[in-house]
């Protein structure tokens, strides 16, 4: 699959440097039109160029739909888990994954702010976790736990047997709530003497 990527980007780079490049010789006057026209007369006239020319017309179509169909068709896989019951097909949205991992937030306390990005394909489900930590936490502890816990959550939750691959990234490490609430809270002013008097 990844070398089909590496072709096709390869393929629409190619494509678009030589349209980039045409464009570029007609804008610097190098090919005069009655070249261009020419060469269109030539290719007409000549049935093996014709021939050729709509082959190569055939063929950048196929691959050009072919390569649509790939990306588009991933995106689709991407986008739900299917499985099969007794009673028929079930889907379930990877965003209503990644809302279920969203919740594990409150179970360990040591993480202020979790994001997951959950993406489904042949090797299994892949978990993207980012992590902003409280300064406090252990980060080797703290990661293996939330990697076990976040996959028998989802095990339990799916009920599928499939490799569940947990990447982490620490974001951010914030500082503890008692600096942050120190730090907004206002310094106190010392009191105005004889504040508490008044004319009589």
């Amino acid at each position: 699959m990844r070398i089909f990527k590496i072709l096709g980007i390869l393929f629409y780079s190619g494509i678009i440097i030589l349209v980039g490049l045409i464009l570029i010789i007609i804008a610097l006057n190098i090919l005069q039109p009655q070249d261009i026209n020419n060469l269109l007369v030539f290719m007409q006239d000549n049935p093996n160029s014709r021939i050729i020319m709509g082959l190569t017309g055939l063929l950048l179509t196929l691959i050009s739909f072919s390569f649509a169909q790939l990306i588009l068709g991933k995106f689709q896989r991407e986008k739900t888990i299917a499985f099969t019951t007794a009673s028929g097909e079930v889907t379930i949205a990877l965003s209503a994954i990644e809302d279920l991992i969203k919740r594990l937030a409150v179970v360990v306390p040591e993480i202020k702010e979790l994001r997951p990005d959950v993406i489904a394909n042949k090797k299994g489900i892949i978990v993207d976790l980012r992590v902003v930590l409280k300064s406090e936490a252990n980060i080797p502890e703290l990661t293996a736990r939330l990697q076990e816990i976040t996959r028998m959550r989802i095990q339990e939750v799916l009920g599928l047997e499939e490799q569940i691959i947990i990447r982490i990234h620490v974001a951010k490490i914030s500082a503890s709530e008692e600096k942050d609430k120190r730090k907004k809270e206002p310094p106190e002013h010392p009191g105005i003497p004889f504040g508490g008097y008044g004319r009589i």
